[in-house]
């Protein structure tokens, strides 16, 4: 049994997201400056502005996401997270992910990419980027927005990516 969170819904307007995913740049900026460094250096980053997660006993997760290369937009992403364990509560939250390479971010695109079951979020907080490095050519903040769940972990998540060429053409 899990909690069902809005952001868990499959229709969504792409230009919304995007204007979200904007939106959740701009708050990430104002709470942590230093990670400009990171969307200037990294080979491309997603932006999930509304990641909902909730659980009791089995968990999930879903959002929906903007994909940048070189400050631009080159296609949207998916994120879905199932797993069992400990866990009580629900919460919204931001979520970025900066992929250090061309190959790290061509894994993403080709729409096989998963976070490892080990792989742990950096809560952003002023300053906090300064001193992240990457792991594995992958860096993942997340600033919660609202809710309560006492967990920071990101392992397991499974992502889909469609270049804009595709959405365009919907």
């Amino acid at each position: 049994m899990f909690i069902a969170l809005g952001a868990f819904s499959q229709d969504h307007n792409d230009q919304d997201v995007i204007a979200d995913a904007e939106m959740a740049k701009q708050t990430l900026m104002e709470t942590d400056g230093a990670l400009k460094t990171f969307m200037n250096n990294a080979s491309g980053y997603v932006v999930f502005p509304n990641v909902g997660e909730g659980g009791f006993l089995i968990g999930a997760a879903s959002g929906n996401g903007v994909v940048y290369e070189d400050g631009s937009i080159t296609g949207m992403a998916n994120l879905k997270k199932v797993d069992v364990g400990l866990q009580i509560g629900g919460q919204s939250a931001i979520e970025v992910i900066f992929f250090e390479t061309e190959d790290a971010l061509n894994e993403f695109k080709q729409g096989e990419f998963q976070l490892a079951a080990e792989a742990t979020a950096i809560a952003l907080e002023k300053g906090v980027s300064a001193n992240a490095n990457y792991d594995d050519g992958v860096v993942v903040f997340v600033k919660p927005k609202k809710g309560l769940l006492a967990d920071l972990s990101v392992g397991g998540q499974k992502f889909g990516y469609t270049p804009m060429r595709n959405i365009e053409s919907r």
